[in-house]
């Protein structure tokens, strides 16, 4: 388990369900639009406040974001 990847790829999957783009996601978390990206391009990793504020945004548990693919639903 890629653990960047498998957050990244998870961040994209909840944010495009809730039919925001990452400029719109960013400013919900008050954080940059690069830095959305880039953790959506596993280019970063993510301090665990951030993991928090992300979570909160999504309005999810934040354990979901961390799940692989197959074991989400």
């Amino acid at each position: 388990m890629d653990i960047i990847k498998v957050f990244g790829s998870n961040l994209k999957k909840y944010r495009t369900s809730m039919g925001i783009s990452q400029e719109v996601f960013a400013d919900k978390c008050g954080m940059h639009r690069t830095y959305i990206s880039a953790i959506e391009c596993y280019r970063r990793s993510i301090s665990l406040e951030n993991i928090q504020r992300i979570a909160d945004a999504l309005g999810i548990e934040t354990y979901k974001l961390f799940l692989e693919e197959n074991m989400n639903d």
